[in-house]
């Protein structure tokens, strides 16, 4: 079987999800043709030569509908023969889409594949394709007599049934921004950054943060009519431990080794293993616990031989709930922050810590990587990369 590479991996500054924020003025296909542009050009690689490009993005509608990832291969200038699609499996969409890109190069159907993602949540608002809390449940409402909740309630609840107090979670949301606000001024985003309108650094890094500051802010998602039904919560979820709202795209340049090498390219990382998995709808983010048991198992691995996880931090109870459960090193989990201080541009944010990842993997001369993230639902990707 062919191996399936990482070649390159790049990604925009996170911009802030606001109006106003360093990427708000720049329109989403825009952002993500910037980083397609960018990859093959320094790669020198013919845009001709690419057999797919694999988009995620969440919400597509508005400026992000109508198969976003043609759009943005057309605005890159690639041929008008490349082909491309978008898939949507919440915040996991781009990690989905390197699984799918990679996948394809396993099976022989492609020899290059670009997976990508892309959202702008300050043009294009959670939710604004229908997807609240309340889409498509009718189906289903036999099985949920009581109703699912969103994110925010789920993260509360798993935050209250895992005893994770308030001050612990702000105290995992300041090491995040420190981590992070430490990695980019030793330089070790450099190399997967790329400018993207005005915006050439991160700017929901927040250096000063602490966790005095954090405790000042309010619940985010307090809403006494789940009182009843869930007396243990103790609304602790608040802005400051939860991923911001971002703008951002991302890229990945993958295929088989054998084409690598035909073209003199140089590999940074194989996929090592895939798995993906569904878990209580509920709880919504839990699923990263049974997803990253089947992808250890499927590649012979345990957690211990895991050099960095990177779990996304779409809320802090997730990753610190996962490293419980998983029994896994805190020092290796998130090492360079995660998303509450590099933001969550949901459909990019997969190639976005996939890039991390491959970066902080080469810099620190750790072997393997492992990436894993909760998806609305109840659903959850997970990946094993390895340093090449």
């Amino acid at each position: 079987m062919p191996a399936a590479v990482v070649v390159d991996v790049v990604r925009t500054p996170s911009g802030k999800g606001k109006s106003g924020g360093g990427l708000s003025h720049v329109h989403p296909a825009t952002l993500l043709a910037g980083v397609l542009a960018d990859l093959v050009a320094r790669n020198d690689l013919d845009p001709a030569l690419v057999d797919d490009v694999i988009a995620g993005c969440v919400t597509q509608s508005g400026e992000q509908a109508f198969n976003i990832a043609r759009t943005a291969v057309l605005a890159a200038g690639f041929p008008e023969s490349v082909p491309a699609t978008t898939v949507d499996r919440q915040c996991g969409s781009s990690q989905q889409a390197a699984h799918f890109a990679a996948q394809g190069v396993l099976a022989g159907a492609y020899d290059i594949a670009i997976a990508c993602g892309v959202e702008s949540m300050s043009r294009v608002p959670m939710f604004s394709s229908g997807q609240g809390a309340d889409a498509n449940r009718g189906p289903i409402a036999h099985r949920y007599p009581e109703g699912l909740v969103q994110q925010g309630i789920s993260a509360e609840v798993i935050a209250a049934r895992w005893k994770l107090e308030r001050g612990v979670l702000d105290e995992f949301a300041a090491r995040s921004h420190r981590l992070a606000a430490d990695t980019a001024a030793a330089g070790g985003f450099d190399r997967e950054l790329v400018a993207a309108g005005n915006l050439t650094a991160d700017e929901t890094i927040r250096p000063s943060t602490t966790v005095e500051g954090l405790a000042g802010l309010r619940p985010a998602f307090a809403d006494e009519r789940y009182r009843t039904r869930f007396p243990e919560i103790e609304w602790s979820i608040t802005p400051g431990n939860s991923s911001p709202l971002t703008d951002g795209a991302s890229a990945a340049l993958i295929m088989s080794e054998e084409k690598a090498s035909a073209l003199g390219l140089r590999p940074r990382a194989r996929f090592h293993s895939f798995a993906v998995t569904g878990d209580d709808p509920l709880l919504m983010l839990t699923a990263v616990v049974p997803a990253t048991r089947k992808v250890l198992a499927r590649g012979g691995l345990s957690i211990d031989d895991i050099d960095a996880y990177e779990v996304n931090e779409a809320f802090a109870p997730v990753p610190l709930v996962w490293a419980h459960e998983l029994g896994a090193d805190p020092d290796k989990l998130n090492p360079r922050g995660g998303a509450i201080a590099l933001g969550h541009p949901l459909g990019a944010s997969g190639i976005r810590i996939l890039a991390t990842m491959v970066n902080h993997l080469e810099q620190s001369g750790g072997r393997y990587g492992l990436m894993t993230m909760c998806e609305a639902g109840g659903l959850a990707n997970a990946t094993i990369l390895e340093r090449l």
